[in-house]
């Protein structure tokens, strides 16, 4: 057995150790769908803080879980799954809606994408949404979409108020949004995209393309339609 064979193999027998305690494999399976604090998750959970913390630091240390600065409130830190260290695991199907909502800020770029990959993956209908929707979609999402087969026309904004509906599972795709829903949707996923247009960048836009893709392909899998199965 050769030294970088073993190294691989150890990494992976902690990361197995480490799933082995039931709390700490009951907040990868919450991770695996979305982001979270750890308030939040905590709360979900019924994990006192210490004892959270505890848990987080074991999953953090074999590599399955990352911490993320907010980008709307800085004292906020969200917990997001590391999916590559759980590239054979896949969520068991945990979720069941008649549409699913994508919401970020300006309802410009991100959440749109969102939709668009969604289409690839799912029969279940899919809308976006912001909390203060910008005139238009960003010209760079549209652009970045195009480029990777994605079409995100006929595409308009809107508001979150003439959107969404009692029954939508809705995923916050932005750290922003996710704070400015706050108990208005109680029931909801968050996933902490970067906002691309701070930098306005190509690779900003393809770089979050690539992280709503991630988790798309993790998501529609785990989201079932009422009363059927989603073919």
């Amino acid at each position: 057995m050769n030294a970088e064979w073993s190294a691989s193999t150890a990494a992976r027998a902690q990361r197995h150790a480490a799933l082995g305690e039931p709390a700490r494999l009951a907040i990868i399976d919450r991770l695996l769908l979305g982001d979270a604090s750890p308030g939040e998750l905590g709360e979900e959970l019924g994990l006192p803080s210490n004892l959270l913390a505890h848990h987080v630091k074991l999953l953090a240390q074999v590599g399955l879980v990352e911490r993320s600065r907010s980008e709307g409130d800085r004292r906020r830190t969200y917990l997001r799954l590391r999916a590559e260290a759980l590239a054979d695991t896949m969520p068991a199907p945990q979720r069941t809606a008649p549409r699913v909502v994508f919401v970020c800020t300006h309802n410009s770029a991100r959440s749109h994408l969102a939709v668009a990959l969604w289409k690839r993956h799912s029969t279940i209908p899919a809308a976006s949404a912001g909390t203060r929707p910008a005139q238009r979609v960003h010209p760079r999402a549209v652009a970045t979409a195009r480029r990777h087969d994605l079409s995100l026309a006929p595409a308009r904004t809107s508001h979150v108020d003439e959107t969404l509906r009692p029954d939508d599972l809705v995923v916050a795709v932005c750290d922003n949004a996710h704070e400015e829903l706050g108990p208005r949707v109680p029931d909801r996923l968050h996933w902490s995209v970067p906002d691309p247009t701070r930098t306005g960048t190509d690779d900003a836009f393809a770089d979050a393309l690539s992280d709503l893709a991630d988790r798309v392909d993790r998501l529609a899998p785990a989201v079932r339609p009422p009363g059927g199965t989603d073919d």
